[in-house]
């Protein structure tokens, strides 16, 4: 299977630069794009285990999570340049419900079939429920209820300070989980999965190294995936919210989506966990604020304001898994749950 993933990547690459020059059919190129991103996801997930057996469960999920959402703050990047605002909001709006639905229901699933009860820390659930529930209960709702009172410019602003003080948090959260109480609420799961059994198929830098080349391809090959999805929607019919909701969130968020699937097969929990949640915890906290303050050097500045579907299905994601993932314990059950969640917002968007 890695011969395979290599051998799409050797492939997949460099027709992904040739097919643009040349001009080559966009909907080939599409399936183009999306086969090398899945084998670049493999290996980024080969990566981020040997980081996770160098480092902890911790650091390695939340390395994952960032270099995952670094290809997603990209494509939002090019698509804010282009002043694509409702695309920008819809794909930050799926790669929350994606995480928290799609990938963590998938990690369950998989994880619940192999194992009859999965558990990880369940005082780093707690935690990030408490963020979530911040993030997108509080953060999100209150500019779009006091957006109808106040102006264009008022919204901007108060966009602008909700987006500091949410990444201000979202750093000081890092800096109590990995600094001033690291190791205060280990459990025996973690121990589990920093086991030195398992020696790591690459030293911590070869892993790095490999996970910073993935990252770059995957980005490049995004990028250009994104531009085929103007003509692949109008062939298969998608609709804009749809492909930004849907589409452009889990080409995306491909890498972090295979890896922590993957992690759930292996029974560690803690990884899955914390690639699935802390990756929305991060689109949330740290990657729509950022956005919020790029854009004031673009065309045209976008305020934290989504639309009401967008509000109503990230709330409904929230109060689900922190329902279902706040014991700290899981079964195949629950992951179908969430991805039952998922298929029914899927039909809802493809519709509306």
């Amino acid at each position: 299977m890695n011969r395979l993933f290599f051998l799409m990547i050797a492939v997949g690459v460099p027709l992904s630069v040739i097919g643009s020059l040349l001009r080559w059919s966009e909907v080939l190129m599409f399936i183009v794009y999306a086969l090398t991103i899945i084998a670049l996801a493999a290996y980024m997930g080969r990566a981020t285990e040997n980081i996770a057996l160098h480092t902890g469960p911790r650091i390695g999920g939340l390395l994952n999570a960032t270099f995952g959402n670094a290809v997603e703050l990209i494509i939002s990047i090019f698509a804010l340049k282009s002043g694509l605002i409702s695309i920008v909001l819809a794909s930050l709006t799926g790669s929350v419900i994606g995480n928290l639905l799609l990938v963590a229901g998938l990690s369950f699933f998989v994880g619940g079939l192999k194992y009859k009860r999965q558990q990880f820390n369940f005082f780093d659930a707690r935690h990030n429920s408490g963020l979530l529930v911040f993030s997108v209960i509080v953060a999100f709702i209150f500019p779009e209820i006091f957006s109808i009172k106040l102006s264009e410019t008022d919204t901007l602003s108060l966009s602008i300070w909700i987006s500091i003080i949410m990444i201000v948090l979202y750093l000081a959260g890092l800096l109590f989980r990995l600094v001033t109480h690291r190791g205060v609420y280990r459990q025996k799961s973690d121990e589990n999965e920093t086991s030195h059994d398992v020696e790591p198929e690459w030293s911590k830098k070869k892993s790095l190294t490999i996970l910073v080349l993935a990252t770059v391809a995957v980005a490049y090959v995004s990028e250009r995936l994104v531009s085929t999805f103007e003509t692949v929607g109008e062939a298969f019919g998608w609709s804009e919210l749809f492909l930004g909701v849907i589409i452009v969130a889990i080409v995306g968020n491909a890498a972090e989506h295979a890896t922590a699937i993957i992690m759930a097969y292996k029974n560690k929990m803690n990884i899955a966990v914390e690639i699935a949640i802390g990756s929305s915890i991060q689109i949330a906290m740290f990657v729509a604020p950022l956005l919020v303050l790029i854009s004031l050097f673009m065309p045209i500045s976008m305020p934290l304001v989504f639309t009401l579907p967008e509000l109503v299905a990230m709330v409904l994601a929230v109060i689900l898994t922190v329902a279902i993932s706040n014991d700290g314990d899981t079964n195949w059950f629950e992951g179908l749950t969430l991805l039952a969640a998922y298929l029914i917002m899927g039909v809802g968007f493809y519709l509306l």
